[in-house]
């Protein structure tokens, strides 16, 4: 029997599914997928929920967060932080985020993502719940700010990884797994992200695929899916040197020890 697997990251709240997500879902549990969680990116309190709201209808399989995206952090204000933070005290809620720092997109004033971030890592300190960080093109500013606001306190994961292997040290030091996405199995500009699949321990890596971002070879192109996130576990685990199997039941041990998921 093919050992089970977690997707743990996707945005299964876009517009990308819609009424085909009973067959999205289906697709991945024939594929293993036995968890996945599907992150939020409120852009304001009457979306906060969205995720959440899909975790409620889908219990068996789905778990969600709660957060505010680094792009679109100039919308978060008191009244969405507020909301942030009710929603994520939910028992279905494991996480907070995707939160963070984007310098490359530069979609929000960076003053408004480092006032976002910093207020959401209190968040989640004060919930006792991981962190989902999104960083780009601002590795040393991250770090900095999971530092000063103490998220080593509750941990987490830095998503969809695009950075190296030295960025990997530093965040494991402070309680947080890597994640790697399809963007690993891309052929052009991976070596550094290569290179910190490698190196990552055993007991702190995770895949996802960001859905419906980001498919794998062979999907790329295509919509991303929940169960795409078997061909990423595939080639991280040969990239290893790991048997498959064995990787399948690692990265879904760590993804239920950090998102604090029932065993599949």
């Amino acid at each position: 029997m093919t050992a089970p697997l977690v997707d743990s990251h996707c945005h299964l709240d876009f517009d990308a599914f819609g009424e085909d997500l009973p067959a999205v879902l289906e697709r991945a549990r024939a594929e293993g997928v036995a968890r996945m969680i599907t992150v939020g990116t409120a852009q304001a309190v009457e979306s906060a929920g969205s995720a959440l709201e899909l975790a409620r209808a889908h219990p068996d399989v789905l778990r969600a967060t709660v957060g505010v995206h680094p792009h679109d952090a100039a919308a978060a204000d008191e009244a969405l932080l507020a909301e942030v933070e009710r929603l994520a005290a939910d028992p279905l809620v494991v996480a907070v985020g995707e939160t963070g720092l984007d310098f490359f997109y530069d979609n929000s004033p960076r003053d408004a993502q480092r006032e976002a971030f910093r207020r959401q890592v209190a968040i989640a300190r004060g919930v006792k719940k991981p962190i989902v960080v999104h960083t780009r093109d601002a590795p040393a500013e991250t770090l900095a700010i999971l530092r000063e606001e103490r998220a080593a306190d509750v941990g987490g994961v830095i998503h969809c990884f695009s950075e190296d292997a030295e960025l990997a040290r530093a965040a494991l030091d402070m309680g947080f797994f890597a994640s790697f996405s399809g963007l690993v199995t891309f052929p052009r500009h991976t070596d550094a992200i290569r290179d910190a699949a490698r190196r990552q321990p055993a007991d702190a890596i995770l895949v996802e695929t960001d859905a419906p971002f980001l498919a794998p070879k062979p999907h790329r192109g295509k919509r991303n899916e929940p169960a795409f996130v078997a061909h990423t576990a595939a080639f991280v685990a040969e990239l290893r040197g790991d048997d498959v199997e064995a990787f399948r039941h690692t990265t879904t041990d760590n993804a239920c020890r950090l998102f604090g998921l029932p065993r599949p």
